[in-house]
């Protein structure tokens, strides 16, 4: 996927990331996550110590691990959430967890970039965000997911929300059930919020839709969905919300508008050039301030 973005001029914020953990030792991790006996990490030290080597390229001499090895460790070092490939708790097309160097993920991180130097800050009135699209099928939830990764990667406390009460797919990204959720939340009230934590993902935490509602539009519309936000903000560094296509409903609309900003996802060769402007119209009727736009090449 190829990603393209423009984003409005608004006002920089300094990067909050926390700093990299040095405390553990790229040998510790391995021996810890199953990759490396303690038996080779000793072997890995000595061959170390013997020929003036890092550690990673001892081993790599030894032939006992491989660079994604190596990848792995220092990403489990420097606190940047990196899973292997074929590990449980993300999908393949969470592709921002399993391939930090693959292109498409350096395009997120630029879009990343610039909406922390243009919209996120830390004053609560900064913090959400809409992921909106006008049309179906355009990867408005794989942005949405991606996007969410690699803010919890740079040490934002992260909320990614599914409001998506028509056709949630966030929970299966992610791999968590959906019992209960946003629309459990709004419609019978329950007295907590139904969020996960996610713990393969340092500082990333999903609220899931939940079961499927009759009246979405009317749920979003109810004054908890507002109250919900604003207690997020006050709790996040980052809050992520994804919505059903404006061609669904008003949903994204109501959302957008209590999110406070969207960020619009369109597709190449997909996405009609007037429907994407009569919807950000629309949004910006509703008070709602679109920050811009990325189109997505699948």
């Amino acid at each position: 996927m190829n990603m393209t973005s423009t984003l409005t001029e608004s006002t920089p914020r300094a990067v909050g990331a926390r700093p990299p953990s040095h405390d553990r030792s790229i040998g510790g991790i391995l021996v810890d996550a199953g990759r490396l006996t303690p038996e080779l990490a000793e072997r890995v030290l000595r061959h170390q110590k013997e020929h003036n080597l890092r550690f990673g390229d001892a081993a790599l001499a030894l032939g006992v691990l491989n660079e994604e090895d190596i990848r792995f460790a220092l990403a489990h070092q420097f606190e940047y959430t990196y899973l292997a490939p074929g590990e449980r708790p993300a999908t393949a097309e969470v592709v921002a967890a399993y391939q930090p160097n693959h292109r498409c993920v350096e395009a997120i991180r630029a879009l990343r970039s610039q909406l922390m130097l243009r919209w996120l800050d830390n004053r609560v009135d900064r913090k959400s965000l809409a992921v909106v699209s006008a049309e179906k099928r355009v990867g408005r939830s794989f942005v949405t997911a991606n996007l969410a990764v690699v803010f919890s990667q740079l040490g934002e406390r992260t909320l990614l929300i599914d409001a998506n009460l028509r056709s949630p797919s966030l929970h299966q990204l992610f791999h968590v059930e959906n019992r209960v959720g946003l629309s459990s939340m709004l419609g019978v009230g329950m007295g907590h919020e139904p969020i996960v934590q996610l713990p393969a993902f340092v500082g990333l935490s999903i609220m899931p839709a939940g079961p499927l509602s009759p009246n979405p539009q009317e749920l979003l519309s109810r004054p908890a969905f507002r109250t919900l936000v604003d207690r997020a903000v006050e709790h996040y560094d980052v809050v992520l919300i994804d919505t059903p296509s404006w061609s669904q409903g008003a949903d994204a609309q109501i959302i957008a508008a209590r999110a406070g900003a969207a960020l619009l996802v369109t597709r190449l060769d997909y996405t009609s050039v007037n429907t994407a402007n009569n919807f950000v119209e629309t949004l910006s009727q509703s008070g709602c301030q679109v920050l811009g736009a990325i189109m997505n090449q699948f």
